[in-house]
């Protein structure tokens, strides 16, 4: 049989993936290809089991940077979370997802003076300060507004390392946060501060952890240091974020991060704490460990061919929909998990370079990959790829544009962001007069 005759799911292959029961070719006939494929069941699962054993006195807030599209928002939301948020579409994205202000608090190193008054407007629990030039312009743009009794959280660089990380965030000089020891000093800033109340304390360490050890280590020191820098500081602790960071498996040598025994691990550090500070809400913030497991990066093969022997499959995206699928940070370079949605459960015999169209030889998501025979017009996923997709890639290289991203939800595929047109890509242009 040709390729121009071949038909995704002929006599003899292998059944294709299918979401909530809805076949990947069915959703790809829909909202075409590439596209993001979310499993609001999946996002469900993940969330559900950590909430179950999680201690009762940690919330869970979800990270909008992760994933940022008001939908998948929107389900995390309806089952109990809150958001932490860095910008002010995230700020609007989750107050429009249906998340209440005091379950917001926004962090990032450098908010300008329009996302702390828009802060203020919409009344979040907190905003994280992350230098005391940051804590000032707050104070002074609350008291501008005659406000008063302002929640301010600060958050901590602290002194200790960490290990496990896939990216420190913390421990070492960093833009992120204040020192430990600038803070200890900070008592006569705080005292002067007329409109704003710190109520509590952050830290934030790395992330893509994967040993549940370093999570409840990083965790225990936290919470000690929050502990004595509160004291010190006359602070009363009515807040503590304790990061999270939470990982998920990649790649072939990578395992899931073990959930019952780190609930087990924090319990016992975290309990503790919550009985001398029964009135501290204690928050984790979690995105990539949510929302990565529930996405599939959706491409169609284009063209198979070789060259010097190695057989390329050029589908219709890559790196520009999906540049964490390059292992940006890494020092090695390793494949996301890569299957063939047309014959999923198929044995794999070959092996492909995945590559997408732009005109680089950068633009590879995935060597020597081993998968059924392809062929022009099949489907192939990047699993595991609902966090850090879009929106931290260059969608616009080569003009390509947004990918479509569909969720499926309770047995219906429902388009939540459309594909980006020419139109879209075209109109905030400008061309002079020549």
């Amino acid at each position: 049989m040709s390729q121009e005759e071949y038909v995704p799911g002929s006599p003899g292959d292998e059944a294709e993936r299918s979401f909530q029961g809805i076949p990947v070719s069915a959703i790809a006939e829909e909202f075409g290809t590439p596209a993001y494929v979310y499993d609001s069941a999946v996002l469900r699962e993940g969330y559900t089991q950590l909430r179950g054993l999680l201690p009762a006195a940690v919330d869970i807030f979800y990270s909008l940077k992760a994933n940022p599209n008001i939908s998948i928002c929107g389900v995390l939301n309806r089952l109990g979370a809150g958001a932490e948020i860095s910008s002010l579409v995230e700020l609007r994205t989750a107050l429009r997802a249906g998340v209440l202000p005091r379950d917001i608090i926004f962090l990032g190193p450098g908010k300008t003076t329009a996302e702390l008054e828009a802060c203020l407007d919409a009344g979040i629990h907190a905003v994280v300060c992350e230098s005391l030039e940051e804590l000032r312009l707050l104070d002074r743009l609350a008291a501008d507004r005659g406000l008063a009794g302002v929640g301010a959280m600060l958050r901590v660089n602290p002194e200790f390392h960490t290990k496990g990380s896939g990216l420190a965030m913390g421990g070492k000089p960093r833009q992120f946060g204040i020192d430990t020891a600038l803070l200890r000093a900070a008592a006569p800033t705080l005292a002067g501060l007329r409109a704003v109340r710190v109520r509590g304390l952050h830290a934030y360490m790395g992330t893509r952890f994967l040993n549940h050890a370093d999570v409840v280590h990083n965790t225990a020191e936290i919470l000690r240091t929050s502990e004595e820098l509160a004291r010190e500081l006359g602070i009363t602790l009515d807040t503590l974020d304790f990061g999270g960071g939470l990982g998920i498996a990649y790649f072939d040598n990578e395992k899931d991060l073990d959930v019952e025994a780190l609930a087990a691990g924090l319990r016992e550090v975290v309990e503790p704490f919550a009985a001398r500070f029964p009135d501290c809400r204690l928050i984790m913030e979690l995105g990539r460990f949510l929302t990565a497991p529930a996405g599939t990066y959706v491409t169609r093969a284009l063209y198979v061919k070789e060259s010097m022997g190695e057989q390329f499959v050029v589908a219709d995206g890559g790196t520009n929909h999906h540049m964490a699928a390059v292992g940006i940070g890494s020092f090695v370079k390793r494949n996301f998990p890569i299957a063939s949605l047309t014959r999923y459960h198929a044995a794999a015999t070959e092996e492909y370079t995945l590559a997408g169209p732009l005109c680089t030889p950068n633009d590879v998501i995935g060597k020597r990959v081993a998968l059924p025979p392809v062929r022009a017009g099949d489907l192939i996923g990047v699993e595991r790829s609902g966090a850090y997709g879009p929106s931290a890639s260059p969608v616009n290289f080569l003009s390509h544009g947004h990918p479509a991203e569909v969720l499926v939800h309770e047995g219906r595929a429902q388009l939540i962001r459309r594909r980006a047109t020419v139109d879209d890509l075209l109109e905030p242009q400008r061309l002079i007069d020549l």
